[in-house]
C-alpha cells in the first residue's frame, strides 16, 4: 500500500524497534515500539546462508562471523535470541509504516518476493545505502522507495534526476548531521519527501519536528512519545 504527498505531521519511526530493554530487531523490540505509539518501524534485512531474509543489522555477529556465512539457527545461537525473517514481522504488525532497509544486494532476491506479497496490504518504504538496490526495488515493486544518504551531495538535483526513470523513488533519508533547511527545501520543491535518522537529544528531535520532515527514524522515541500503559522503560539520550 503506497502513500503519497507530504505528511502534515512528522511520522516517528522506531529505529530497529524500541530496544532499551530487549534486543534490537526482534519481535519484542517491535512490540515495545508499538506500545510507545510510534507511527512506524525501521528495520534491516540481510541474507542468511540458508537463503532467508533475516532481520539483522550488523554484517557480523559475535566471534566475527559473517551473517552471510551462517544459517538462521546459527545466527540465533550467536546472538542469543530469536531472529525473525521478513515475512514474520510484516505478518505480525500490519497497522504501521514499515521502513525496510535492504543492507546489501545479496539480500534483495530474497526480500523482493516477500515485499511483493505484502505490498498492497502494508505501508512500505523500501530504502538502502545501495542506490542500485533501490532502483531495482522500484522497478519490481508497487511500494514507495527512498535513498539513504550519509553525505551531502554536491548537487541534490542530480541525485533526484538520476531517479527520473523510477517514479516510485520519492524520498531521501538523511543523516541528521548533514541536513539544513536549504537542502530539505530543494528536495520538497522537487516533489520528494525528506526523512532523517540519527537525532539523539530531545532538542534535536524537536528541531526535526520543526523542519517539516515526512519522518524521523530514532532510537529515542520517548523524546516525542509518551509510553502507553504497560510500556517498557525508556532509553537515555
Amino acid at each position: 500500500m503506497a502513500f503519497s504527498g507530504k505528511a502534515p505531521v512528522m511520522h516517528l519511526l522506531a529505529h530497529r524497534g524500541y530496544h532499551a530493554d530487549v534486543p534490537e530487531n526482534t519481535m519484542a523490540a517491535f512490540e515495545a515500539a508499538l506500545r510507545l505509539g510510534v507511527d512506524g518501524i525501521e528495520t534491516d534485512v540481510r541474507l542468511s546462508r540458508d537463503g532467508l531474509p533475516v532481520i539483522v543489522h550488523d554484517r557480523v555477529v559475535p566471534g566475527q562471523r559473517a551473517v552471510a556465512e551462517l544459517t538462521r539457527r546459527e545466527i540465533e545461537d550467536a546472538l542469543g535470541h530469536p531472529v525473525p525473517v521478513l515475512a514474520e514481522i510484516l505478518e505480525a504488525f500490519p497497522e504501521i509504516l514499515w521502513n525496510i532497509e535492504i543492507k546489501n544486494p545479496e539480500a534483495q532476491p530474497a526480500a523482493i518476493p516477500v515485499l511483493r506479497q505484502f505490498q498492497r496490504r502494508r505501508r512500505l518504504l523500501v530504502t538502502s545505502f545501495r542506490h542500485d538496490v533501490v532502483m531495482r526495488c522500484a522497478g519490481e515493486l508497487e511500494a514507495d522507495c527512498g535513498l539513504l544518504l550519509a553525505h551531502r551531495p554536491l548537487e541534490v538535483a542530480a541525485v533526484i534526476a538520476g531517479c527520473a526513470a523510477q517514479p516510485r523513488i520519492k524520498a531521501l533519508v538523511w543523516d541528521y548531521n548533514i541536513i539544513d533547511a536549504v537542502v530539505l527545501n530543494e528536495v520538497e520543491r522537487a516533489g520528494w519527501r525528506n526523512y532523517a535518522y540519527g537525532a539523539v537529544t530531545a532538542a534535536e528531535h524537536r528541531h526535526c519536528a520543526q523542519l517539516g520532515l515526512a519522518g524521523l527514524i530514532t532510537d529515542y522515541p520517548l523524546h516525542l512519545r509518551q509510553p502507553h500503559a504497560g510500556a517498557v522503560g525508556g532509553a537515555g539520550s
